[in-house]
Protein backbone atom coordinates (compact mmCIF):
# COMPACT_ATOMS: atom_id res chain seq x y z
CA UNK A 1 0.00 0.00 0.00
CA UNK A 2 1.48 3.55 -0.62
CA UNK A 3 2.51 5.76 1.91
CA UNK A 4 0.89 9.26 2.04
CA UNK A 5 2.76 12.59 1.22
CA UNK A 6 2.48 15.59 2.84
CA UNK A 7 3.93 18.71 1.75
CA UNK A 8 5.05 20.75 4.85
CA UNK A 9 5.71 24.12 3.10
CA UNK A 10 7.64 24.18 4.67
CA UNK A 11 2.86 21.92 3.04
CA UNK A 12 1.43 19.10 1.18
CA UNK A 13 -0.70 15.57 0.50
CA UNK A 14 -2.35 13.54 -2.30
CA UNK A 15 -0.94 9.89 -2.77
CA UNK A 16 1.84 10.12 -5.09
CA UNK A 17 1.40 6.37 -7.20
CA UNK A 18 4.14 6.91 -10.06
CA UNK A 19 6.77 7.65 -7.37
CA UNK A 20 6.28 6.76 -3.95
CA UNK A 21 8.22 3.48 -2.39
CA UNK A 22 5.86 0.42 -1.66
CA UNK A 23 7.57 -0.18 1.82
CA UNK A 24 6.83 1.24 5.59
CA UNK A 25 3.71 2.69 5.10
CA UNK A 26 3.47 5.02 7.90
CA UNK A 27 6.94 6.88 6.41
CA UNK A 28 5.78 10.86 6.13
CA UNK A 29 6.86 13.14 3.85
CA UNK A 30 6.58 17.05 3.77
CA UNK A 31 7.46 20.48 1.86
CA UNK A 32 8.69 22.48 4.14
CA UNK A 33 9.06 26.27 3.00
CA UNK A 34 11.10 28.86 4.33
CA UNK A 35 10.18 32.57 4.20
CA UNK A 36 12.94 34.52 2.35
CA UNK A 37 12.96 37.18 5.36
CA UNK A 38 13.66 33.73 7.83
CA UNK A 39 16.99 33.59 6.20
CA UNK A 40 18.04 36.80 7.32
CA UNK A 41 18.30 38.15 10.83
CA UNK A 42 15.78 40.94 11.73
CA UNK A 43 16.55 44.05 11.32
CA UNK A 44 19.38 43.50 9.07
CA UNK A 45 18.93 45.41 5.20
CA UNK A 46 22.28 43.59 3.78
CA UNK A 47 23.57 40.36 5.39
CA UNK A 48 26.25 38.53 4.43
CA UNK A 49 26.87 35.33 3.83
CA UNK A 50 28.00 33.63 7.08
CA UNK A 51 25.13 35.89 8.89
CA UNK A 52 22.54 34.30 6.85
CA UNK A 53 24.70 30.73 7.46
CA UNK A 54 24.17 31.33 10.73
CA UNK A 55 20.03 31.66 10.52
CA UNK A 56 19.75 28.76 8.31
CA UNK A 57 22.04 26.62 10.59
CA UNK A 58 18.89 27.40 13.50
CA UNK A 59 16.40 25.86 11.06
CA UNK A 60 18.82 23.23 9.98
CA UNK A 61 18.67 21.39 12.97
CA UNK A 62 14.44 21.75 13.30
CA UNK A 63 14.14 20.28 9.93
CA UNK A 64 17.22 17.85 10.59
CA UNK A 65 14.96 16.80 14.20
CA UNK A 66 12.48 16.09 11.58
CA UNK A 67 13.91 13.81 9.26
CA UNK A 68 15.27 11.93 12.32
CA UNK A 69 11.43 11.17 13.16
CA UNK A 70 11.21 9.78 9.68
CA UNK A 71 9.90 12.67 7.64
CA UNK A 72 11.13 13.03 3.87
CA UNK A 73 11.05 16.27 3.00
CA UNK A 74 11.09 18.42 -0.31
CA UNK A 75 12.11 22.18 1.53
CA UNK A 76 11.41 25.04 -0.44
CA UNK A 77 12.57 29.03 0.49
CA UNK A 78 12.28 32.50 -0.48
CA UNK A 79 14.54 34.94 -1.83
CA UNK A 80 12.93 38.19 -2.05
CA UNK A 81 16.01 40.00 -0.05
CA UNK A 82 18.22 38.11 -1.79
CA UNK A 83 17.41 38.57 -5.22
CA UNK A 84 17.13 42.32 -4.81
CA UNK A 85 20.32 42.59 -3.05
CA UNK A 86 21.91 40.89 -5.94
CA UNK A 87 20.09 42.97 -8.97
CA UNK A 88 21.79 46.21 -6.57
CA UNK A 89 25.13 44.73 -6.61
CA UNK A 90 24.82 43.82 -10.29
CA UNK A 91 23.70 47.62 -11.32
CA UNK A 92 26.31 49.38 -9.29
CA UNK A 93 28.73 47.02 -10.66
CA UNK A 94 27.57 48.55 -14.38
CA UNK A 95 27.13 51.82 -13.58
CA UNK A 96 30.66 51.44 -12.02
CA UNK A 97 32.35 50.11 -15.24
CA UNK A 98 29.62 50.02 -18.05
CA UNK A 99 31.58 46.19 -19.50
CA UNK A 100 30.02 44.58 -16.68
CA UNK A 101 27.18 43.26 -18.01
CA UNK A 102 23.76 43.44 -15.88
CA UNK A 103 22.32 40.42 -14.14
CA UNK A 104 18.76 39.84 -15.86
CA UNK A 105 16.00 39.00 -13.39
CA UNK A 106 15.88 35.32 -14.26
CA UNK A 107 19.20 34.76 -14.21
CA UNK A 108 19.53 36.21 -10.59
CA UNK A 109 16.40 34.21 -9.54
CA UNK A 110 18.83 31.06 -10.35
CA UNK A 111 21.59 32.22 -8.88
CA UNK A 112 20.00 33.01 -5.31
CA UNK A 113 18.23 29.70 -5.64
CA UNK A 114 21.64 28.08 -5.96
CA UNK A 115 23.27 29.97 -3.36
CA UNK A 116 20.66 29.68 -0.99
CA UNK A 117 19.76 25.78 -1.60
CA UNK A 118 23.45 24.62 -1.64
CA UNK A 119 23.55 26.81 2.39
CA UNK A 120 20.18 25.25 3.30
CA UNK A 121 20.93 21.64 2.11
CA UNK A 122 24.28 21.98 3.83
CA UNK A 123 23.12 22.87 7.14
CA UNK A 124 20.79 20.16 6.82
CA UNK A 125 23.24 17.97 6.19
CA UNK A 126 25.56 18.86 9.03
CA UNK A 127 23.13 18.92 11.36
CA UNK A 128 22.64 15.39 10.50
CA UNK A 129 26.02 13.91 10.56
CA UNK A 130 26.04 15.81 14.24
CA UNK A 131 23.82 13.23 15.32
CA UNK A 132 25.26 10.43 13.48
CA UNK A 133 22.35 10.50 11.07
CA UNK A 134 23.27 9.70 7.08
CA UNK A 135 20.59 10.62 5.29
CA UNK A 136 20.65 12.27 2.50
CA UNK A 137 20.02 16.00 1.50
CA UNK A 138 20.30 17.18 -2.48
CA UNK A 139 19.60 20.62 -3.92
CA UNK A 140 17.63 21.42 -7.51
CA UNK A 141 17.67 24.44 -9.22
CA UNK A 142 13.90 24.49 -10.55
CA UNK A 143 11.66 26.25 -13.04
CA UNK A 144 8.36 27.06 -13.15
CA UNK A 145 6.22 27.88 -15.82
CA UNK A 146 3.75 31.06 -15.69
CA UNK A 147 2.07 32.81 -18.79
CA UNK A 148 3.82 35.48 -20.52
CA UNK A 149 -0.21 37.05 -20.46
CA UNK A 150 -0.39 37.29 -16.88
CA UNK A 151 -2.14 40.62 -15.88
CA UNK A 152 1.11 40.70 -13.10
CA UNK A 153 3.55 41.48 -15.65
CA UNK A 154 1.43 44.87 -15.78
CA UNK A 155 0.94 45.24 -12.56
CA UNK A 156 3.65 44.62 -10.35
CA UNK A 157 3.61 43.70 -7.01
CA UNK A 158 6.61 41.34 -5.38
CA UNK A 159 8.53 42.92 -2.76
CA UNK A 160 12.45 42.45 -3.71
CA UNK A 161 15.35 43.89 -1.58
CA UNK A 162 15.85 46.07 1.21
CA UNK A 163 13.74 48.67 2.70
CA UNK A 164 14.60 52.80 1.83
CA UNK A 165 13.14 55.94 3.50
CA UNK A 166 10.77 57.70 0.75
CA UNK A 167 13.34 59.76 -0.18
CA UNK A 168 16.18 57.39 -1.00
CA UNK A 169 13.28 54.99 -2.88
CA UNK A 170 12.71 58.38 -4.99
CA UNK A 171 15.79 58.90 -5.93
CA UNK A 172 16.33 55.07 -7.06
CA UNK A 173 13.01 55.13 -8.57
CA UNK A 174 14.28 57.91 -11.03
CA UNK A 175 17.77 56.16 -10.93
CA UNK A 176 17.37 52.95 -11.67
CA UNK A 177 14.07 53.16 -13.51
CA UNK A 178 12.92 50.38 -10.70
CA UNK A 179 9.13 50.93 -9.43
CA UNK A 180 8.58 50.96 -5.59
CA UNK A 181 5.88 50.61 -3.34
CA UNK A 182 5.61 50.55 0.36
CA UNK A 183 5.97 47.44 2.66
CA UNK A 184 3.52 48.28 5.58
CA UNK A 185 6.15 48.42 8.55
CA UNK A 186 8.94 48.17 7.04
CA UNK A 187 9.70 51.18 4.16
CA UNK A 188 9.67 51.22 0.37
CA UNK A 189 10.97 48.37 -1.24
CA UNK A 190 11.16 47.98 -5.06
CA UNK A 191 8.25 45.39 -6.75
CA UNK A 192 8.80 43.32 -9.68
CA UNK A 193 5.99 41.32 -11.16
CA UNK A 194 4.97 38.15 -10.05
CA UNK A 195 2.91 35.99 -12.28
CA UNK A 196 0.73 32.77 -11.48
CA UNK A 197 2.91 29.34 -11.19
CA UNK A 198 1.43 27.20 -13.19
CA UNK A 199 3.88 24.13 -13.83
CA UNK A 200 7.01 22.73 -11.71
CA UNK A 201 9.23 21.70 -14.65
CA UNK A 202 11.22 19.66 -12.52
CA UNK A 203 8.71 17.90 -10.57
CA UNK A 204 9.11 14.19 -12.24
CA UNK A 205 12.54 14.63 -10.48
CA UNK A 206 11.50 15.41 -7.15
CA UNK A 207 9.73 12.84 -7.00
CA UNK A 208 12.36 10.52 -7.78
CA UNK A 209 14.17 11.87 -5.41
CA UNK A 210 11.75 11.76 -2.45
CA UNK A 211 10.55 8.32 -3.23
CA UNK A 212 14.64 7.64 -3.18
CA UNK A 213 14.64 8.55 0.41
CA UNK A 214 16.43 11.75 -0.58
CA UNK A 215 15.31 15.09 0.62
CA UNK A 216 15.49 17.71 -1.47
CA UNK A 217 15.60 21.55 -1.74
CA UNK A 218 13.38 22.86 -4.31
CA UNK A 219 11.28 25.94 -5.89
CA UNK A 220 13.78 28.41 -4.55
CA UNK A 221 12.44 31.81 -4.47
CA UNK A 222 9.13 30.36 -6.13
CA UNK A 223 10.87 28.50 -8.63
CA UNK A 224 12.77 30.35 -11.70
CA UNK A 225 10.14 31.99 -13.89
CA UNK A 226 9.81 30.30 -17.39
CA UNK A 227 7.36 31.08 -20.45
CA UNK A 228 6.59 28.11 -23.21
CA UNK A 229 8.16 28.79 -26.39
CA UNK A 230 6.55 26.13 -28.72
CA UNK A 231 7.99 22.91 -27.56
CA UNK A 232 11.49 25.72 -25.36
CA UNK A 233 11.15 27.11 -22.15
CA UNK A 234 12.51 30.47 -22.10
CA UNK A 235 12.75 32.81 -18.94
CA UNK A 236 11.53 36.23 -17.72
CA UNK A 237 11.57 38.89 -15.46
CA UNK A 238 9.62 37.81 -12.48
CA UNK A 239 10.02 36.28 -9.29
CA UNK A 240 7.46 33.85 -8.43
CA UNK A 241 5.79 34.14 -5.09
CA UNK A 242 7.32 31.08 -3.08
CA UNK A 243 3.89 30.99 -0.85
CA UNK A 244 1.85 30.33 -4.33
CA UNK A 245 4.91 28.05 -5.94
CA UNK A 246 4.93 25.83 -2.63
CA UNK A 247 1.00 25.16 -2.71
CA UNK A 248 1.01 24.48 -6.34
CA UNK A 249 4.08 21.67 -5.53
CA UNK A 250 1.79 20.56 -2.66
CA UNK A 251 -1.27 20.13 -4.47
CA UNK A 252 0.97 18.19 -7.15
CA UNK A 253 2.80 15.76 -4.73
CA UNK A 254 -0.71 15.43 -3.42
CA UNK A 255 -0.05 16.19 0.23
CA UNK A 256 -2.78 17.05 2.92
CA UNK A 257 -0.53 19.39 5.25
CA UNK A 258 1.54 22.50 4.21
CA UNK A 259 3.42 24.21 6.75
CA UNK A 260 4.42 27.76 6.23
CA UNK A 261 7.11 29.26 8.01
CA UNK A 262 7.62 33.19 8.73
CA UNK A 263 8.86 35.55 11.59
CA UNK A 264 6.04 34.90 13.79
CA UNK A 265 4.76 31.92 15.47
CA UNK A 266 0.89 33.03 14.72
CA UNK A 267 -1.26 34.69 12.30
CA UNK A 268 -2.83 37.64 14.14
CA UNK A 269 -5.68 39.14 13.64
CA UNK A 270 -6.24 43.42 13.97
CA UNK A 271 -2.24 42.88 14.08
CA UNK A 272 -0.32 46.38 15.07
CA UNK A 273 -3.34 47.30 17.27
CA UNK A 274 -4.54 47.48 20.41
CA UNK A 275 -7.26 44.79 19.74
CA UNK A 276 -3.97 42.19 18.05
CA UNK A 277 -4.86 38.66 18.82
CA UNK A 278 -3.32 35.45 17.77
CA UNK A 279 -5.22 33.19 15.71
CA UNK A 280 -5.13 29.67 16.82
CA UNK A 281 -7.29 28.05 13.96
CA UNK A 282 -8.94 29.22 11.42
CA UNK A 283 -11.71 26.86 9.16
CA UNK A 284 -11.31 28.75 5.34
CA UNK A 285 -14.61 30.07 5.07
CA UNK A 286 -13.56 32.27 8.19
CA UNK A 287 -10.46 33.02 6.59
CA UNK A 288 -11.98 34.06 3.50
CA UNK A 289 -14.06 36.48 5.36
CA UNK A 290 -11.15 37.53 6.98
CA UNK A 291 -8.60 38.12 4.30
CA UNK A 292 -12.03 40.14 2.46
CA UNK A 293 -12.16 42.63 5.19
CA UNK A 294 -8.29 43.33 4.73
CA UNK A 295 -6.80 41.49 8.16
CA UNK A 296 -4.09 40.27 6.29
CA UNK A 297 -2.39 42.80 3.86
CA UNK A 298 -0.28 42.03 0.87
CA UNK A 299 3.39 42.24 0.85
CA UNK A 300 3.31 40.04 4.31
CA UNK A 301 0.55 37.77 5.48
CA UNK A 302 -1.55 37.82 2.21
CA UNK A 303 0.02 35.56 0.00
CA UNK A 304 0.75 32.92 2.44
CA UNK A 305 -3.54 32.83 3.73
CA UNK A 306 -3.97 33.35 -0.30
CA UNK A 307 -1.94 30.07 -0.49
CA UNK A 308 -3.83 28.47 2.21
CA UNK A 309 -7.05 29.01 1.00
CA UNK A 310 -5.50 27.58 -2.45
CA UNK A 311 -4.18 24.46 -1.23
CA UNK A 312 -6.80 23.60 1.36
CA UNK A 313 -9.42 24.14 -2.16
CA UNK A 314 -7.54 21.33 -3.97
CA UNK A 315 -7.85 18.65 -1.79
CA UNK A 316 -5.52 19.85 1.15
CA UNK A 317 -6.53 19.46 4.91
CA UNK A 318 -4.67 21.60 7.09
CA UNK A 319 -2.18 24.30 6.65
CA UNK A 320 0.24 25.17 9.26
CA UNK A 321 1.65 28.59 9.43
CA UNK A 322 4.65 29.62 12.27
CA UNK A 323 8.12 30.76 13.03
CA UNK A 324 10.86 28.07 12.43
CA UNK A 325 12.02 27.60 16.08
CA UNK A 326 8.22 25.99 16.78
CA UNK A 327 8.07 24.24 13.76
CA UNK A 328 7.63 20.36 15.64
CA UNK A 329 5.76 21.89 18.29
CA UNK A 330 3.40 23.00 15.41
CA UNK A 331 3.07 20.00 13.56
CA UNK A 332 2.16 17.99 17.02
CA UNK A 333 -0.42 21.33 17.49
CA UNK A 334 1.30 22.67 20.06
CA UNK A 335 2.35 26.10 18.36
CA UNK A 336 1.23 28.49 15.63
CA UNK A 337 -2.06 28.51 13.34
CA UNK A 338 -3.50 26.13 11.64
CA UNK A 339 -5.86 26.60 8.94
CA UNK A 340 -8.43 23.91 8.33
CA UNK A 341 -11.17 22.71 6.12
Amino acid sequence: MTPTFYCIQFGMDHPVQDAAPTADEDRKTAVIALGGNALVQKGVKFASFEAQRRVVEETARQIAALMEQGWRLAITHGNGPQVGNLLLMSRVAHEAQREIPEIPLDAANAHTQGSLGYLIAQAIGNALRANGNHKQVASLVTQVVVDRADPAFRNPTKFVGPAYEIETANALSIRMGWRMKEDRGRGWRRVVASPKPLEIVELPVIKKLIAADVSVVTVGGGGIPVIKEGDKLKGVAAVIDKDRASSLLATDLGVKLLAILTPVEHVFADFGKPTQRALRELKVGETRRMLAEGQFPQGSMGPKIEAAIRFLSNGGSQVLITDPANLIKGIKGEAGTRLVS
